[in-house]
């Protein structure tokens, strides 16, 4: 009985912990419209220089909204 309590709260921590996003997408201006894990990004997200840096900055760090690329995309930015 205790093993079987223990896997059902080591499953509810495991699925509780899941999909959590380091950044809130609930601020999100409204153009941004793709949602890429559970994270609201602008269309053409896939070209930062082009469509991110206006807002977060020449080196996507934070710029004027202070959300930074790297928080979620690490060393890809």
């Amino acid at each position: 009985m205790i093993k079987k309590l223990y896997m059902i709260m080591i499953v509810f921590l495991f699925l509780t912990a899941c999909g959590k996003d380091p950044v809130s997408s609930g601020n999100a201006p409204s153009d941004h419209t793709v949602n890429k894990d559970g994270v609201k990004h602008k269309t053409g997200l896939s070209n930062p220089p082009q469509n991110c840096v206006s807002c977060h900055g020449s080196d996507l760090k934070g710029g004027d909204v202070g959300v930074s690329c790297f928080s979620c995309h690490g060393k890809k930015w």
